[in-house]
């Protein structure tokens, strides 16, 4: 691949922006992807051809973590079927909860689009879910 080829954030933010999402630049490398007929939020980051996506389900307590929910979180029929959690020290005592996803890019042709479409709806389908899985976090 040359470097005329390599995917660019503003590529992704276009391709989002046309497909009806609210996308906004964050930071040197990252994309704030809102949809805007629920509201939901995550984030992008590009690290090469590797297009990171994370979806913030809550912040609480790291004490709310327990193991019984640690499992629930890792069973195969969850219910979260093509993303996965992972948790991150907010500070202050609080854990965030994410669902994360990621796609390989290569020339930002229709294959790679489709790829970064794709991922972007399953994190807001699993969202879902993961709520429901999450509902009595406090």
């Amino acid at each position: 691949m040359t470097a005329t080829n390599s995917p660019t954030l503003g590529q992704i933010n276009a391709l989002l922006a046309e497909r009806g999402y609210e996308v906004t630049e964050s930071g040197a490398d990252t994309l704030r992807i809102r949809e805007l007929s629920s509201g939901v939020s995550l984030q992008a980051a590009l690290q090469g051809e590797i297009l990171f996506l994370t979806l913030t389900c809550t912040i609480v307590p790291n004490a709310s973590i327990t193991p019984s929910l640690m499992s629930k979180m890792l069973q195969a029929d969850n219910g979260i079927h093509t993303s996965s959690f992972q948790l991150y020290d907010a500070g202050n005592g609080k854990v965030a909860v994410t669902l994360n996803n990621f796609c390989k890019l290569q020339e930002m042709g229709a294959d790679d689009e489709d790829d970064i479409l794709s991922c972007v709806n399953f994190l807001l389908a699993d969202v879902m879910s993961a709520r429901q899985l999450l509902g009595d976090l406090k």
